[in-house]
């Protein structure tokens, strides 16, 4: 079921597989062989976890990507059809991308990511132009979240040249890698992960804010919750969650499922703390079910939550 109130969100790039590999610690000793759990393949990556979280939280949403002519391209179709979200597509010989993700008992993860793709791969512009005018017709809020493929940083550009809200996440970025830079200027609101920042999280934060276009810059930290900071001055904290009935087993798809709660809020005319509470929730559900995007919080679920910690 999807509420109208929202709009339509396109999701640009980001689609993939991951085989997840549960191993006893990490770092993982060195060794000729370790024995390990059954090894599991999900639907996985950034953009489609945004993708079927929002449309598990009940907003209307359409991706677009390249992929390969391969099983792991089926598998991220199949998946995204049975979830009734549009899927729009340029076949590449380099393959479908995929990862290879190492889970401790804790629930932490490394993962071994293969990007697939040339570096300097861009797409025909129509993948994206014709999803826009897609998303154009549809009703209430309209926005555009890219993942980090180099090419899909036109698509940010053109939507906010339509009037379009955009936002982007830009993972472990470190402030400093050039990769990173024209997403985090690019974006109205920007999502980046605590992990490679250390000591330089207000400095980062600060030149997002400076640099960018950016209205809002969230950085999601794990079990150390996250932070959000307002260009006009508005700055907190929200804590991690803990969900009753739902231990963390699997980190994986969870700042994802975070972003997709935050956009759901946001766009529906939330606050940025009602937004960010929603993500919380929506991440600390994800990370109670072992496997990539496996079990994401619906709108139902979602709404008894918040209502629980407002009790």
């Amino acid at each position: 079921m999807t509420d109208a109130s929202t709009g339509g969100v396109l999701v640009v790039g980001g689609t993939g597989v991951d085989t997840i590999v549960r191993v006893a610690g990490l770092p993982v000793p060195v060794a000729d062989s370790h024995v390990v759990p059954p090894i599991d393949t999900h639907v996985g990556h950034t953009g489609t976890g945004v993708a079927l979280g929002l449309q598990r939280l009940g907003v209307p949403t359409r991706i677009v990507d390249v992929v390969g002519d391969d099983h792991e391209g089926r598998l991220v179709r199949g998946r995204l059809a049975a979830e009734g979200i549009p899927f729009d597509t340029v076949v590449h010989a380099s393959g479908t991308r995929r990862a290879v993700n190492l889970v401790d008992p804790t629930g932490r993860r490394l993962s071994l990511y293969d990007p697939r793709h040339p570096y300097d791969l861009v797409p025909d512009a129509s993948l994206w132009l014709d999803a826009l005018a897609a998303l154009d017709a549809g009703p209430g809020a309209r926005h555009v979240h890219a993942s980090i493929m180099p090419w899909t940083v036109h698509a940010l550009h053109e939507a906010t040249g339509r009037g379009l809200s955009t936002s982007t996440d830009l993972h472990d970025w470190d402030g400093r890698n050039p990769h990173h830079r024209p997403f985090a200027e690019a974006a109205d609101v920007v999502f980046v992960s605590g992990s490679a920042l250390g000591g330089r999280e207000d400095e980062v934060v600060a030149d997002v804010l400076e640099h960018g276009r950016a209205h809002t810059v969230v950085v999601m930290d794990g079990a150390r919750g996250s932070r959000v900071t307002v260009r006009d001055g508005d700055r907190f904290a929200m804590p991690a969650l803990d969900l009753p009935g739902r231990t963390v087993v699997d980190s994986n798809g969870a700042g994802d499922a975070y972003v997709s709660g935050y956009l759901r809020t946001w766009l529906a005319g939330g606050s940025v703390h009602d937004a960010a509470r929603a993500g919380a929730v929506a991440g600390a559900w994800a990370c109670g079910t072992a496997g990539t995007h496996a079990d994401l919080v619906d709108a139902a679920e979602l709404d008894r939550q918040l209502a629980r910690l407002d009790a």
